[in-house]
């Protein structure tokens, strides 16, 4: 265990009796006790927070030559991010953008005779502090309030960061009419991203906690009126408020042993429009993360919410939505006048980390978090998966955005295995499954469309002039010709526990990470890596391999049906003919008998029983034409929604406004990565798969149908104002209601089908992971494709080459 070190010199600078005697100071119009040493180490199991966020916010920075940099023109670059959910502040970040700080932050209320904290359940609304004239949002700040059941009081927070400094600033603001209630605070410190390591104590200046050296602080604009620090559910005065309504002892720091440390602070008597100013900080010593919030505090609330917002000379959000030049011309194609537009963006952005520019996370939140053990640190979805990347890089290619696209596709490099990848016995180029934000291993398996996207990406920021013909060329030859030579050569994967041999187009996973073989949505990929490849050498004067990137990506183009369109199905529904693209095969042969793999607790099923939407990529890559008759085939049993449930992907749900149905669909039959079915728990709660899990509908598959019907639309010469209304008023109006109140974009939606434990409503985002990056993505990508009436993924010398 870690110690407290120098815990003598630590308790003469608290001004405590050498034998630890107790001390004793008038607060609460009571004397209480003031101890030294909190007891109930290590205190309880740590967990993560509940991941369905309806708020996530960082500063803006502005990026100099492509990174971000501290520096006298631009100041300090601000590295915390905070996120929201059920009305509480919850894990808030430092330093990487996975490296979670606290689990949670939240008041509390005590009266005569009651005590409710923001834990227990409240009525919560949830709005943004800036808006335009149309009601769109201007920065992600955000207005929470939170009011009691019974009506005794409310409080409404206010929460941003200090764009010059390692600030969170929460200002909290209380009304009641009752006399003589108290409000508090508390938070529970998850140091360097992890929930067991960490020491605290208080100090004249507030509350500190730490874990070697990564130190946060608690300050109030006004003192405190008493405080404490314990281990969290042992001593850590939560429990004294809930039965007596005060503090009772308090403790002056957590001793010699590490672990699920917690800070309690009494704020003061509320009234109507009590308001409360606090600072949680962030340094490397104590005395920096002391001097980041007094400095925030200095400043005052307006100051720091001005320039967060970008009011006036400061740099803030609102001048990142005005950089976005397309931004305009698109909100005619939403149906919420722009709103969900507007925060995707922001949204987007904020899932970057700003130690190493370009590293675009897949989201801000650990899957199923309060279920997940945080005894060690995990980055749960805050970490970087090249496949999700590619959707958020193409994002901000659509809005405008392309010096953020350009800076993350030369963070690329960091990820690809190469010699000196650590660990790598294998051969090179591929792209690997998961890292975190700095490069570091996380999980090794091989997706081939994670390794052919940079390709694509690389093409596309070219023919959009952002980069130069010198530029790709020096790309090609360091990363992108690699990576064509794996889709083309395959290789050995050999790193940490991979040792598998990769032979294109079948794939070691495909894009949900679960099965081998050969895959609609990978080979969709690879076949547009490869002709874009093709394309790219050509301009640099490598023919030989342009010829053989462009004849390989034909030989695998000549097998998809072959591979992957059965005309021997076997699902039984209204609408099936048994001929269509399955979502994956372990052979070559479409039309075999063959099981995939068992996989999240749901046994292996017969290849041709499991559809999924991985078809509609080649069409939105140009492999196939939208009138292909493969794909129009397909259709049918991809919208069935007489199949039986487990196999069935489409779901129908209401407009909120009754004007019709929308669809969504779940990644694929026989999904279990979702919560059980039977139980209702989260997914592999305890650590174990069960038999009833089930994967939900995943909202960014209504973005794929709705690209699908522009490209449909398109091919019949019939992209008309009447259909391009259609679209809207039916894919994307659909994907903005699947956003929550904080207008956050889910990976996963409630379905209706199995017990609901957790009280969702029908399309309501699960408890799996919000704000999901991709979903945002897509979001916005088909609103830019609706806008220029073309699939913004569209790769027109794909389509050509495969004419020849």
């Amino acid at each position: 265990m870690k110690k407290y070190n120098l815990i003598t010199a630590s308790l003469l600078t608290l001004g405590l009796t050498a034998c630890g005697a107790q001390n004793t100071s008038t607060t609460n119009e009571s004397t209480t006790a003031q101890v030294t040493s909190a007891p109930g180490a290590p205190g309880a199991e740590p967990f993560w927070a509940y991941a369905g966020k309806t708020g996530i916010g960082t500063s803006y920075e502005q990026y100099q030559n492509g990174q971000y940099s501290d520096s006298a023109a631009t100041g300090d670059v601000s590295k915390v991010w905070f996120s929201i959910a059920k009305g509480m502040i919850t894990e808030t970040m430092f330093g990487l953008i996975h490296q979670a700080q606290i689990k949670d932050m939240q008041f509390i209320v005590t009266g005569k005779d009651f005590t409710v904290s923001e834990a227990d359940d409240l009525d919560v609304t949830i709005d943004y502090l800036h808006k335009d004239a149309q009601g769109r949002p201007l920065s992600l700040a955000y207005k929470v309030i939170s009011t009691d059941k019974q009506g005794r009081f409310s409080l409404e927070k206010h929460i941003f960061t200090d764009p010059d400094g390692q600030t969170l600033f929460v200002r909290s603001v209380f009304n009641t009419e009752l006399e003589g209630l108290k409000a508090y605070v508390s938070v529970n410190p998850y140091i360097n991203n992890n929930g067991l390591g960490d020491f605290a104590k208080t100090t004249e200046k507030g509350l500190v906690a730490w874990e070697s050296d990564n130190y946060l602080s608690l300050q109030s604009a006004s003192p405190f009126k008493a405080k404490t620090v314990g281990f969290t559910g042992k001593s850590d005065g939560i429990n004294a408020l809930k039965t007596t309504q005060s503090i009772n002892t308090q403790y002056t720091n957590t001793g010699e042993t590490a672990g699920n440390v917690s800070m309690l602070a009494e704020l003061g008597e509320i009234s109507a429009n009590t308001t409360f100013d606090l600072a949680l900080s962030f340094g490397k010593t104590q005395q920096q993360s002391i001097q980041q919030g007094e400095q925030s505090l200095a400043k005052g609330y307006q100051a720091v919410l001005d320039h967060y917002n970008g009011k006036g000379e400061a740099l803030g959000w609102e001048d990142y939505l005005q950089s976005l030049k397309p931004l305009n011309a698109m909100v005619e194609q939403t149906a919420d006048n722009g709103k969900l537009l507007y925060t995707s963006a922001m949204v987007l952005k904020t899932q970057e980390d700003k130690t190493h520019a370009g590293a675009l996370i897949a989201s801000l939140s650990n899957p199923w978090g309060e279920t997940v053990s945080a005894k060690e640190g995990s980055t749960g979805y805050k970490a970087v998966w090249v496949r999700d990347f590619y959707q958020v890089a193409m994002a901000f290619m659509a809005l405008g955005d392309t010096a953020t696209a350009k800076t993350a596709f030369e963070y690329l490099e960091k990820v690809q295995v190469n010699s000196k990848t650590p660990g790598n016995n294998g051969d090179t180029g591929w792209f690997l499954q998961k890292t975190h934000v700095d490069g570091e291993l996380e999980w090794v398996g091989v997706q081939l469309d994670q390794t052919a996207m940079p390709i694509m990406l690389a093409w596309k920021l070219h023919k959009a002039n952002v980069l130069s013909d010198d530029e790709l060329k020096s790309w090609y030859g360091k990363m992108l010709k690699p990576a064509a030579d794996f889709l083309v050569d395959g290789g050995l994967a050999k790193i940490l526990w991979n040792d598998t041999q990769i032979t294109p187009p079948a794939t070691q996973q495909e894009r949900w990470e679960e099965q081998s073989g050969y895959s609609p949505s990978t080979t969709a990929a690879i076949v547009a890596g490869l002709i874009t490849a093709s394309d790219i050498a050509t301009l640099s004067g490598d023919d030989t391999n342009a010829k053989r990137y462009l004849a390989t990506a034909k030989k695998y183009n000549n097998d998809i049906e072959s591979q992957m369109f059965t005309t021997k199905g076997n699902l039984k529904g209204e609408n099936s003919d048994g001929e269509y693209f399955i979502r994956i095969g372990q052979d070559t042969d479409a039309n075999s008998d063959t099981k995939i793999n068992a996989n999240n607790g749901r046994e292996g099923f017969n290849k041709k029983q499991i559809l999924d939407g991985g078809f509609l990529e080649l069409v939105r890559y140009g492999v196939r034409g939208a009138n292909d008759e493969s794909i129009v085939k397909t259709l049918p049993e991809y919208d069935d929604e007489t199949l039986e449930d487990n196999l069935q992907v489409k779901y129908s749900f209401s407009f909120d406004d009754g004007s019709g149905t929308f669809a969504g669909y779940r990644r694929y039959g026989n999904d279990g990565y979702g919560e059980d079915e039977v139980t209702g728990t989260n997914y592999a709660e305890g650590g174990s798969n069960t038999p009833g899990q089930r994967g939900r509908v995943w909202p960014f598959f209504t973005g794929e149908r709705g690209h699908y019907e522009i490209a449909a639309a398109n091919a019949n010469n019939a992209l008309d104002d009447a259909k391009q209304a259609q679209i809207k008023n039916s894919y994307v109006k659909g994907l903005e209601q699947f956003a929550n109140k904080g207008l956050m974009l889910p990976e996963q939606v409630w379905d209706g089908v199995g017990v609901n434990k957790a009280g969702y409503e029908l399309g309501e985002g699960t408890n799996s992971a919000t704000p999901l990056a991709w979903t945002h993505a897509e979001y916005i990508k088909l609103v830019r494709s609706l806008s220029d009436k073309q699939v913004w993924d569209y790769y027109p010398v794909v389509a050509e080459s495969l004419k020849d």
